[in-house]
């Protein structure tokens, strides 16, 4: 087949094919417009591919018609060589139609059925989410969430509720930072409120949505709502977690947590909700490396409070579990086991705690630690535990006489 030159204006500057929608943006630069939202909105770029300039002022995506139209007509010209013509895309939704539709919305007759139509909006692409967190959706659905009713309606499917619905779009969403932190800002804190209604009396799935939802707000927070949040907020995350309700809700309802927890009376408020317990037991069965990294995390976190080291002692497992996981997690993991174990060596090392290390195997695996290459950090504070408990384990019939006297203490 003869070989068919492509003009290149008709390719686009990131995925080097043939554009189907060509749109222009501020710097002047036409793209496909699937690759540049994915670019500016999935990826969070927020420079043009090609210039490297700002757009910052301005995200506008101008339909380069004229462009189109003669890709299509030389798609039509060259149909014998096997080229297909584009079909002219289906225009982007309007502010005006979403905002007609939140109108809508408001009617309790319309309400579902204009709820799906927007969650079918937010899953076209990326554009309609900014269309829609422009035109006013997410204060709308925030509203939905804040009251306390919570209908249901029968379909097909089964019974859904409409704070189900609205949770799901308004997590679908993705908002933008700022919007996120408008809306963990919204009513004094009530919104976080609201959240925590919902993980206490909602469905399996609305729970799901509300850790998730939190997740990306609590990412994007400023210290000043999270130094705030109220026992009954760390008491309901904690249940979540416990649940067990999925593998993204419980990744969620750790984030949650390690987000609120480097403030002190967090972690207290954390650990008298059970934080400690439900992470030594989660602890026991898991293998997954970032989930257990961030479990570590957090109970890194929560034994800098007497309270979270008091819960990690009275656990049978407790002590066991963090030595175990040292070495066997990630580089990250092993820091952070270590970092809880000199916690509970410097400010909780009673003689009954001391022997319970020794015969768990806890003295073994810090001298290991010394051996590996694990970070100077890490190297440390394993020495600083040894060195803090050596009379008593050097004496030790439990280790071998030459272990500690191995290593420069």
């Amino acid at each position: 087949m003869e070989e068919i030159q492509i003009p290149p204006y008709f390719i686009c500057p990131i995925s080097l094919e043939i554009m189907k929608d060509p749109v222009t943006i501020s710097t002047g630069i036409t793209y496909d417009r699937e690759n540049i939202e994915k670019w500016i909105f999935s990826a969070k770029n927020n420079t043009c591919p090609v210039t490297k300039q700002s757009l910052i002022t301005g995200i506008e995506l101008t339909p380069n018609v004229t462009l189109r139209r003669l890709i299509q007509s030389w798609c039509t010209i060259n149909a014998s060589h096997g080229i297909e013509r584009f079909p002219t895309p289906k225009p982007p939704i309007s502010k005006p139609q979403i905002i007609k539709l939140l109108k809508e919305a408001k009617s309790p007759k319309m309400q579902m059925k204009s709820l799906k139509t927007l969650r079918s909006i937010a899953f076209e692409n990326d554009a309609n989410k900014r269309c829609m967190e422009s035109a006013g959706a997410m204060e709308f659905l925030a509203s939905i969430i804040n009251n306390n009713s919570n209908e249901v309606f029968e379909e097909e499917e089964g019974f859904m509720s409409i704070k189900d619905e609205t949770l799901s779009i308004l997590y679908q969403l993705k908002l933008s930072e700022n919007g996120l932190r408008s809306l963990i800002m919204s009513g004094n804190g009530g919104f976080i409120e609201s959240l925590t209604r919902v993980m206490q009396h909602g469905s399996y799935e609305s729970r799901a949505y509300a850790i998730m939802l939190m997740k990306d707000m609590f990412e994007v927070s400023t210290p000043t709502p999270l130094l705030s949040l109220k026992k009954e907020f760390f008491i309901q995350v904690v249940q979540v977690l416990r649940d067990e309700i999925s593998q993204k809700a419980m990744k969620a309802s750790l984030q949650v947590l390690v987000n609120a927890c480097p403030f002190g009376r967090n972690r207290v408020k954390a650990a008298e909700a059970g934080a400690v317990r439900v992470l030594v037991d989660l602890l026991l069965d898991s293998s997954e490396k970032r989930v257990c990294e961030l479990m570590l995390i957090l109970l890194d976190q929560l034994c800098q409070s007497a309270e979270g080291r008091a819960e990690l002692l009275n656990h049978p497992g407790g002590l066991a579990i963090v030595s175990k996981k040292i070495l066997r997690v990630s580089k990250v993991g092993s820091e952070r086991a270590i970092k809880i174990l000199h916690s509970i060596s410097k400010f909780s090392s009673t003689p009954s705690v001391v022997q319970e290390m020794l015969s768990l195997g806890v003295v073994t695996k810090l001298c290991l630690v010394l051996q590996v290459d694990c970070g100077s950090k890490a190297k440390e504070r394993a020495r600083e535990v040894l060195k803090f408990h050596a009379k008593a384990w050097r004496n030790s019939p439990c280790i071998s006489n030459n272990l500690l006297s191995s290593y420069p203490l």
